[in-house]
């Protein structure tokens, strides 16, 4: 079924993305709330984020709570994901809050993940690339870290910059360690497929 719940709140997900990239480029003096301009367009933009991550999260668990899984819904909510992230790791990139290298390992593994776990389900060995723990731990540390470094204000005490510096830099980690995992199980049968 095209049209329930956790479809549209995949679509829903990859509209937000215009919206988060365009507010950054609002003329600054839009947004005359006491706040500085800069810090103002922070909070919206990382409100965004925050709201397309939570849908992230809901759509999965509507879709296992009320069976409401699709094909459809299996191929676009990943894609929602890799859009959203993408999109937010240019805007960093952009802005001078991450680095270029940083970005390119993380959405240069997810497009090599991507397309592992394609050519793994055509040949029925999807099993072998499911998403494991590591995956699971490495995405929720990339979101925190990209969700801090575009708030990037301090928040009383808490530096955000840096301890969204701190987590993206361990997110590489994670990617480069999840992305071992993956090519290290799917191995046996990239080495059949060469022979």
């Amino acid at each position: 079924m095209l049209w329930n719940v956790p479809n549209i709140l995949t679509i829903l997900r990859i509209a937000l993305i215009p919206v988060f990239v365009g507010i950054f480029y609002l003329p600054h003096n839009l947004f005359e709330l006491g706040l500085q301009p800069t810090h103002t367009l922070n909070i919206i933009a990382a409100s965004v984020f925050a709201l397309a991550s939570f849908t992230d999260w809901l759509d999965g668990y509507w879709a296992r709570t009320f069976n409401q899984t699709s094909g459809f819904g299996a191929f676009l909510d990943p894609v929602a994901d890799k859009l959203m992230v993408a999109a937010a790791l240019i805007v960093l990139v952009e802005f001078d809050r991450v680095g270029a290298v940083v970005c390119l390992i993380i959405i240069g593994r997810e497009i090599a993940i991507s397309a592992l776990r394609e050519w793994m389900a055509s040949i029925g060995k999807s099993g072998n690339v499911a998403v494991a723990m590591i995956g699971k731990i490495k995405t929720a540390v990339q979101m925190l870290a990209i969700l801090l470094l575009l708030y990037f204000d301090h928040v009383g005490g808490f530096n955000t910059a840096l301890v969204g510096t701190y987590l993206i830099y361990i997110a590489v980690i994670l990617t480069l360690v999840s992305m071992a995992y993956y090519l290290k199980a799917a191995w046996p049968v990239i080495k059949d497929s060469l022979d």
